[in-house]
C-alpha cells in the first residue's frame, strides 16, 4: 500500500490590494497538489457569491480519479461531495458548526457512542493512530481515530460515498514550562478502511495546510501579492496565475526556499531563460 495518498488541497485566497482598488472577483480558489506543491487549477469566486459554485467549476477542471480532495469546513457541502464522487474522486473534508447535526453525530461516535440510535445490524469498525513530533520547544501529539459508525445511517442521500468519520486530537506540550493545550477536530472521508489506513488519513489531513505555507504565504511574503494594486479586467487573476506558475517551476527545479531561488535566477537571467526551455547565446 502507498505510504501517502494522492491528495489535492483546495482553499481560497483574497487579492487584498487589488480588492481595495475595486477589482472584480478578487477572491481566488486554488487546488494544490500536496505531494509536489504545484497549483493544478484556479478559479475566481464571483463577487457577492460564496465558494460553492466556484468549487464546482474548479472540480470540473481537475482529473479526479485516484485523487483525494482535502478542504476546510466551508467546502463541506452536499453538492461538492456529490460532484467529487460522481467524477471519480475521493474527499477528506473538515466538519465544523456549519454542519451542526453531522458534527454532533461524529462527536457522539467518539465521545458517547451509546447515545447514537444505531440499529443492531449496523456493525462498524474503529481504528486509530498516534504520532508525536518535536518542534523546537514544543512536543505535539496527534491521535487520529477513524470509524465507519455513521456510514449506514447517513448513506448516499445525505453524504454520497461516505466511508469513514474522523476525529483528530492534538495535544501540545511546552517543554520549558510543561503546560499543555489540547484541541479536537472532526472530518468525513469517502475512503473506506480497506482503501486508506489511519496513518494515510492523518498525513493527508495534516498536509492540507501546505496550501497555506507552500502557496499563499509565498505569494504574500515573497511576491508581496497583498500589496499589488492591479485591478483592470482579469489582470489580478492573471498575475496570480503567473505567480503560481513561477512557484511551481521553481519547485520542479528543486527549490526549497522560493525567495532564495528568485534571487539566484534574478542574478543569472540566462539560467532563468533556460529553465523555461529557451536557450540564448549570450553569457
Amino acid at each position: 500500500m502507498k505510504l501517502s495518498l494522492e491528495a489535492v488541497a483546495v482553499d481560497g485566497k483574497t487579492l487584498r490590494g487589488s480588492r481595495k482598488q475595486g477589482a472584480a472577483n478578487a477572491h481566488l480558489l486554488s487546488a494544490l497538489s500536496q505531494s509536489i506543491g504545484l497549483v493544478l487549477a484556479q478559479v475566481a469566486v464571483e463577487d457577492k457569491t460564496n465558494e460553492i459554485n466556484a468549487m464546482l467549476e474548479l472540480l470540473a477542471n481537475l482529473v479526479l480519479p485516484g485523487r483525494v480532495i482535502t478542504g476546510d469546513a466551508l467546502l463541506t457541502q452536499h453538492k461538492i461531495v456529490k460532484a467529487i464522487v460522481e467524477h471519480g474522486g475521493d474527499y477528506l473534508l473538515v466538519v465544523k458548526d456549519n454542519q451542526p447535526l453531522l458534527r454532533q453525530d461524529i462527536e457522539c461516535v467518539f465521545e458517547a457512542p451509546c447515545e447514537l440510535d444505531l440499529t443492531p445490524h449496523e456493525l462498524f469498525s474503529e481504528r486509530c493512530v498516534c504520532e508525536v513530533s518535536i518542534h523546537g520547544r514544543r512536543i505535539e501529539e496527534r491521535v487520529l481515530r477513524a470509524s465507519t459508525a455513521l456510514c449506514e445511517c447517513y448513506g448516499d442521500d445525505l453524504w454520497p460515498g461516505l466511508g469513514q468519520v474522523l476525529q483528530i486530537r492534538r495535544r501540545i506540550t511546552d517543554k520549558r514550562t510543561g503546560s499543555t493545550t489540547t484541541n479536537t477536530a472532526y472530518a468525513i472521508t469517502s475512503l473506506s478502511p480497506d482503501r486508506a489506513t489511519p496513518t494515510q488519513l492523518l498525513h493527508a489531513w495534516r498536509e492540507h495546510w501546505h496550501i497555506e505555507n507552500k502557496l499563499h504565504w509565498v505569494r504574500d511574503v515573497t511576491f508581496d501579492e497583498d500589496r499589488s494594486t492591479v485591478r483592470s479586467g482579469s489582470i489580478p487573476q492573471v498575475m496570480a496565475a503567473l505567480r503560481n506558475a513561477a512557484i511551481g517551476l521553481l519547485r520542479v527545479l528543486g527549490a526549497t526556499n522560493i525567495a532564495r531561488a528568485c534571487r539566484y535566477y534574478a542574478a543569472r537571467p540566462n539560467l532563468a531563460v533556460a529553465a523555461l526551455g529557451w536557450f540564448s547565446d549570450f553569457e
